[in-house]
C-alpha cells in the first residue's frame, strides 16, 4: 500500500518554497501560479494552493476555492 502523507519534497514544493526557480504569472497568500516548462499550449499555467495537499481531493475547501478563482482570472 504507498504512503498516504504529503511529501514536502516534491516538485511544486520546492518551488513553494522558492529553492526551484519558476516564472510566476500570480501570487498571494494562498495561491502561486506560474508558466508550466513544458507547456502543452502558449502560455500554460500552473494555479497552485500553498497549502500542502496531495491532490485536488485533499485541498482545504476555501484553498481549493481560490484556486478556483484565481484559475478564473487567469
Amino acid at each position: 500500500m504507498p504512503d498516504a502523507t504529503y511529501n514536502d519534497q516534491n516538485i511544486f514544493a520546492k518551488i513553494l518554497r522558492g529553492e526551484l526557480p519558476c516564472h510566476k504569472v500570480y501570487e498571494d497568500d494562498k495561491v502561486l501560479a506560474f508558466l508550466d516548462i513544458m507547456p502543452r499550449a502558449p502560455g500554460h499555467t500552473l494555479v497552485l494552493p500553498k497549502a500542502p495537499a496531495r491532490n485536488i481531493l485533499d485541498v482545504e475547501p476555501d484553498d481549493l476555492a481560490a484556486v478556483s478563482r484565481i484559475a478564473q482570472k487567469i
